[in-house]
C-alpha cells in the first residue's frame, strides 16, 4: 500500500513543536501544584526537581493525534475513543501521584481499569504464541491486560536516569512504527510517531543534567501508549511472531521488570518494592556516568528493536546480524570499561 509519508513527517515534527515548547509550562504547574520530587537514597539527584513534565509529552500527543487522525483510513473510531479515554485514565491517575503519591495498590486498579476500556473498545490480543491458539482463544482478554498493565509499569519502572525513559521509549517507538509501515497500519504509524515526536521533543529539558523528570504522569502514558500501539500495529499484522516481536520492541523496560519481579520474590521482597537493583543502577554503582548509562541502555534498545524488525522481515542473515550486533555491543561496554578505567587511574 501507499502511505502518505508527509502526515507522518507533519505528526511527528508536529508532536515535537508542541511538547518541547509547553515543556517549560509544564515544569512551572509542577512547581505550583507541588509534584515535586525530593532526593531520594536510590535516587540520582541531589536537589528538588519538579516531576510532572510529563504533561508536556501528553500534549504532544494528544493535540497531534486529534488534529491529524482525520487523515488516517481508519474504519475502528471506537478503538481510537477507547484509547484517549484509557490513556486520559493513567495521566490523571499519574498527575495525582506525583503531587500526592498515591498507594500502588490503587494505582494498579485504576490502571486495570484503564486497560479494561480499551479492551472493550477492541483493542485485544487474538494471536498467541503457542500451537493451540485456536484453544487459547479464551484467553484473549488476560493476555491482553497483562500486557497492558505489565508494558504501562515496565516503562515506569526504568524512569529512574536523566533521559531515560524517554530516549527509550522514542526508539521503541520508531521500531513499531517501523512494523507498523510493514503491516500497512495507518492508524498505529500516526500514533507512534506522534509518540515519538513528543518524546524528542522532550528530551532536550530531560536529558542529563535534567531540568525536569517526567515523572509518573509521563512514564504511564509512554507504556500505556506503547502497549496499545503495538496491539493496534504489530500484534494485528505478525501472527504467531506477534509477541516475540513486540517484546523485543520493548526488550529493556520488559526484561529489566522481569528480571527485578524475579530478584525481589527471591529475596522475599514485595515485587512492587524500589530497589537500586535495575539495570541502569548497576551501570551506575559500575562507576559509570548517568550519561554514559544512559547511552549504553539506548544502544541496547535500539539492537533489540533491529532484532524484531528482522525477525518480521524474515531476513535469512538474521543469525550473522545478531552475532554482530552482540560483538558491537561487546565493544561499547569495553569502551565505556576502559575509559572509565583510565580515568580514574
Amino acid at each position: 500500500m501507499e502511505h502518505n509519508w508527509v502526515l507522518y513527517i507533519a505528526a511527528f515534527s508536529t508532536a515535537f513543536a508542541v511538547s518541547n515548547v509547553f515543556t517549560p509550562i509544564a515544569k512551572t504547574i509542577s512547581m505550583k501544584v507541588g509534584a515535586i520530587d525530593y532526593p531520594k537514597a536510590r535516587g540520582m539527584h541531589q536537589k528538588p526537581m519538579p516531576r510532572m513534565g510529563g504533561l508536556a509529552i501528553v500534549i504532544g500527543f494528544m493535540f497531534t493525534v486529534l488534529l491529524l487522525y482525520r487523515f488516517v483510513e481508519f474504519g475502528e473510531t471506537r478503538k481510537l475513543i477507547g484509547f484517549m479515554i484509557g490513556a486520559t485514565m493513567i495521566v490523571v491517575l499519574g498527575m495525582f501521584d506525583d503531587i500526592y503519591d498515591l498507594r500502588a495498590r490503587f494505582k494498579f486498579f485504576v490502571q486495570i481499569l484503564a486497560a479494561l476500556v480499551a479492551i472493550m473498545s477492541g483493542i485485544q490480543i487474538h494471536v498467541v504464541m503457542w500451537p493451540v491458539t485456536k484453544a487459547l482463544t479464551y484467553l484473549s482478554v488476560p493476555i491482553t491486560l497483562l500486557w497492558i498493565v505489565g508494558v504501562t509499569n515496565a516503562v515506569n519502572l526504568i524512569d529512574g536516569l536523566d533521559g531515560l525513559a524517554a530516549g527509550v521509549s522514542s526508539i521503541a517507538a520508531l521500531c513499531i512504527m517501523v512494523l507498523c509501515i510493514l503491516t500497512g497500519e495507518e492508524m498505529a504509524i500516526l500514533l507512534t510517531a506522534a509518540l515519538a515526536g513528543s518524546c524528542f521533543g522532550f528530551l532536550p529539558r530531560n536529558f542529563n543534567p535534567a531540568q525536569i523528570f517526567m515523572g509518573d504522569t509521563g512514564a504511564t502514558f509512554l507504556g500505556y501508549t506503547l502497549a496499545v500501539t503495538s496491539i493496534l500495529g504489530v500484534f494485528k499484522g505478525y501472527a504467531i511472531l506477534a509477541l516475540v516481536v513486540s517484546m523485543l520492541c520493548l526488550g529493556l523496560p520488559i526484561f529489566d521488570t522481569i528480571f527485578a519481579m524475579v530478584r525481589r520474590f527471591a529475596k522475599h521482597q514485595p515485587i512492587m518494592q524500589a530497589d537500586r537493583g535495575h539495570l541502569h543502577h548497576r551501570l551506575i554503582d559500575r562507576g559509570f556516568t548517568q550519561k554514559q548509562a544512559v547511552m549504553i541502555l539506548y544502544i541496547i534498545s535500539a539492537l533489540c528493536g533491529v532484532f524484531a524488525i528482522l525477525i518480521a522481515v524474515k531476513d535469512a542473515k538474521v543469525v550473522v546480524v545478531i552475532v554482530f550486533m552482540v560483538f558491537v555491543m561487546s565493544l561499547v561496554i569495553y569502551f565505556f570499561n576502559h575509559r572509565k578505567k583510565n580515568k580514574d587511574e
